[in-house]
């Protein structure tokens, strides 16, 4: 009788989920922040101040929105599932707590938060196990907020580098942008939350090998073998040049911001 071989594991370097745990520094280093105007936002639709607020930052990565949401007066406690990724928040942010886990098993007790935040994270939870893990953990009134850095794609040399990015991954990035518009139904399916958004603009001024090693640090990249990765961030320097050519490269995005109050 034939016997079927198991499937060997998907090697942890060619994981989306877990590719940044291989390049955490460049991550810390190169990755975009976000505006003061953000956490306005977040008090405003949140209905109350950061400040003395008992925060848990999920995929807290190396803790880029940790830092900030420490810095307008919350008492933070990072959740975050990569080795690697959790090695690099201790070295940069050693006074803040931060424990092994995820979105679809929080390791924190009922009713712990007054507010649970999810940067550039949320999508990589499965919400039928994440929504509950987040009612769970919220206070009565508490709020779950969730947002992602986006391209602005109305600015035309982004666009541009959109497009090329596109055609290298075989993906329309209009409609990617067009996608993450529908993510206030995507991010509950069940409809358990009622979430409202708002967008915030900012930009940043950057040399072009940070904006080149942000581009690098993104999951698609980090799985793309090396030789093709190395050709076309070669390639989008040439490009970049011909629009930035003091080698200043000023990128503006678009934060996409959820928020849902627990009844």
């Amino acid at each position: 009788m034939a016997t079927t071989q198991p499937t060997p594991p998907t090697p942890p370097h060619a994981d989306p989920a877990h590719s940044f745990n291989s390049a955490a520094a460049q991550y810390a280093a190169n990755r975009p922040s976000y505006p003061p105007a953000l956490f306005d936002t977040v008090e405003e639709l949140a209905g109350r101040s950061l400040s003395g607020a008992r925060v848990v930052d999920v995929g807290a990565g190396t803790g880029i929105a940790t830092a900030l949401l420490r810095d307008r007066g919350a008492d933070v406690v990072a959740v975050e599932p990569g080795e690697g990724m959790a090695a690099e928040f201790r070295r940069g942010l050693p006074q803040i707590p931060i424990v092994r886990g995820n979105g679809n098993a929080l390791p924190l007790a009922d009713a712990h938060a007054d507010l649970i935040t999810y940067a550039q994270a949320w999508h990589w939870t499965d919400t039928a196990r994440s929504v509950p893990e987040a009612l769970r953990v919220l206070r009565p009134g508490g709020a779950l907020a969730l947002w992602w850095n986006t391209d602005a794609l109305d600015v035309d040399w982004i666009a541009e580098a959109a497009d090329r990015k596109g055609r290298f991954f075989g993906v329309d990035m209009a409609a990617k942008k067009r996608r993450a518009a529908e993510r206030t139904d995507l991010a509950d399916p069940s409809g358990r939350l009622d979430f409202v958004r708002r967008d915030v603009r900012w930009s940043r001024r950057i040399p072009v090998d940070t904006h080149l090693a942000n581009i690098g640090s993104h999951s698609a990249f980090l799985v793309t073998p090396q030789d093709r990765r190395t050709a076309f961030l070669e390639e989008e320097r040439a490009q970049l040049l011909k629009v930035f050519p003091d080698g200043i490269v000023e990128e503006t995005y678009d934060v996409l911001l959820l928020v849902a109050t627990k009844p």
